[in-house]
């Protein structure tokens, strides 16, 4: 059984989670991707919660770096074959473990990362074979809000949902 209380740290893939898994090069070398601004959103909410959110992926994109700065994501790992290891580095500069994390992957990949943490997801539209080793499957899929799903589960369970909902809309009002 999870302790949801312990999690602090929410480890994610880029694309098929925070992408619809689509990668888009135009005729200038440039990768366009598709993100969801109510992940957007999500990430803001779990910071205002006090956690921390770290990309692990196997890719490079300029894309994705432009996202990370513009939300203030803790941690970005690009072009990362071994993301077990990614994140025991980043849990160990943080003096956690993995009952504290939580991640979400979409494919064979992220697989390890799945079974290693304290709390695993996928999005819907996973790879063929995934879902039958996570913890959750969400409703929305990857690029249409499955890491802010996720992320509303996990405040949810640790009973900060409302609180946090709730400072959020009082900073809006305040400036």
């Amino acid at each position: 059984m999870t302790d949801f209380n312990k999690i602090k740290i929410i480890f994610t893939d880029c694309d098929g989670v925070m992408t619809n898994n689509s990668i888009i090069y135009d005729n200038t070398d440039y990768e366009i991707k598709n993100f969801s601004a109510r992940d957007g959103l999500g990430v803001k909410l779990w910071h205002l919660a006090g956690g921390y959110i770290a990309i692990i992926t196997g890719r490079k994109s300029h894309a994705l770096q432009r996202r990370v700065n513009d939300l203030k994501i803790d941690y970005l790992k690009q072009q990362i074959v071994n993301k077990v290891k990614c994140a025991e580095e980043i849990l160990n500069e943080l003096n956690l473990d993995f009952s504290n994390a939580a991640f979400i992957g979409d494919d064979f990949n992220d697989l390890l990362l799945l079974k290693k943490v304290a709390f695993s997801a996928t999005p819907i539209d996973c790879a063929q074979g995934i879902s039958q080793h996570v913890d959750y499957v969400t409703t929305k899929p990857g690029g249409r809000g499955a890491l802010r799903e996720l992320i509303d589960y996990i405040l949810q369970k640790q009973n900060k949902h409302d609180k946090v909902i709730q400072e959020f809309l009082t900073y809006l009002s305040n400036n």
